[in-house]
């Protein structure tokens, strides 16, 4: 039965028409299914991160903010992050990390929202950072915080409901909310939507402007393959752009940065979500990277991603003695994200068995192994190899 799985696996990958943008990528033996966590590093970022270091600082130095289009990097890059999450131009602005760009989404969300309101509802099973500064900025802003399940969240809507920050997909279960459906419910009692993307920008289509969604964030070293620490963008809706009312009004947000007044002038459009001086080396080795998706299609990715979990979960279910996994992510297409998650007793040693074997995922304590798959460098191969040696780890 492996043999045939494995045919199966070599059938796919060679109608696979994403397959060959495996190789714009630095891999090796590995089964790298931590995509969701860190991307791997494509080829050419190298090359060009030591372009910059040698010419454009070592040579032009200072000349570089404007030869270089160093100044115009944060808008740059987010036009280009844009038709990755189904927004138009001049709506992201990227710099510092997801959890600064919370902060400033929620505290400004619930700065936007109608006179009165005084909730925060934040998802309750959300990454942990999200929550902490949810309940931050509600201390911050005398809101109070409501935490709630995300299928609980039109439920517990109502006329004092400022902003709701959510997460498009459980970083831990790998569900995939509704967001269409949750945005329209918060826009029909009168609050703001705030999603956070860290876990499907760049995995599926996520679709902010033909949605409605009102703020939202999400980090680019995951799907996106910025590289470890990269910075993570801000989008705000061109309807709210006007009076988006920054918590953290830094210089180069200002309408005259280099005029150096006493008083804060905030800049049209997403430029007002800018805060201090760009990281530009993991700034542009962000841009860089984002060469892999010349010519991409979200949907294909979408497409392949799913095929490549479904896959995934019929492989454990062939490879893998009963009983000992159980699958906390939805197998529902529409609920799940590109990630599988899997309960297993003595996660951690059973993972650490499968990484010393050239498999590659992570765990989330107590008992969860977490797989994550990157339709552009993830091949079936990858998955049925992935399944196997996760059987044998856990045979008796």
């Amino acid at each position: 039965m492996s043999e045939t799985f494995a045919a199966r696996a070599a059938a796919l990958d060679a109608a696979d028409q994403l397959a060959d943008l495996r190789k714009l990528f630095t891999l090796d033996d590995t089964v790298y299914l931590d995509g969701n966590s860190l991307g791997a590093l494509p080829a050419h970022v190298p090359a060009r991160v030591q372009e910059v270091l040698t010419r454009e600082w070592g040579e032009l130095r200072i000349r570089s903010w404007d030869e270089s289009g160093w100044w115009t990097a944060p808008e740059r890059i987010g036009d280009r992050i844009a038709p990755l999450v189904g927004a138009a131009a001049g709506q992201i602005v990227v710099g510092d990390s997801t959890s600064v760009n919370v902060f400033k989404a929620v505290v400004a969300a619930s700065r936007l929202a109608p006179e009165g309101r005084d909730e925060i509802l934040v998802d309750a099973t959300t990454f942990p950072t999200d929550g902490y500064i949810a309940a931050s900025a509600a201390r911050m802003t005398g809101h109070r915080l409501v935490p709630v399940a995300p299928a609980e969240v039109p439920d517990a809507l109502g006329p004092r409901t400022a902003a709701v920050l959510l997460n498009h997909v459980d970083y831990r279960t790998g569900r995939l909310h509704d967001l269409p459906g949750l945005t329209a419910a918060v826009h029909a009692a009168g609050g703001l939507a705030v999603w956070d993307l860290c876990h499907s920008a760049g995995a599926l289509p996520v679709g902010l402007d033909a949605h409605g969604v009102d703020l939202a964030v999400g980090c680019t070293y995951k799907y996106l393959n910025g590289g470890p620490g990269s910075p993570a963008y801000l989008y705000v809706a061109e309807r709210h752009q006007a009076a988006f009312d920054s918590p953290l009004p830094g210089w180069t947000s200002h309408a005259d940065p280099f005029g150096m007044t006493p008083g804060y002038a905030p800049a049209d459009g997403a430029v007002r979500g800018r805060v201090g001086t760009p990281d530009i080396l993991s700034m542009l080795a962000l841009e860089a990277s984002l060469d892999v998706w010349n010519g991409v299609s979200i949907e294909a990715v979408r497409a392949k991603s799913l095929a490549l979990t479904d896959f995934f979960l019929e492989c454990v279910a062939e490879h893998v003695p009963e009983g000992r996994v159980t699958s906390v992510t939805p197998a529902a297409h529409a609920e799940r994200g590109s990630q599988v998650a899997l309960r297993c007793e003595d996660a951690e040693p059973v993972m650490s068995a499968l990484i010393a074997r050239g498999v590659v995922g992570d765990l989330r304590r107590p008992d969860v192994l977490r797989f994550g798959f990157t339709p552009l460098y993830v091949g079936f191969a990858d998955v049925e190899r992935a399944a196997r040696v996760l059987g044998e780890v856990l045979k008796p």
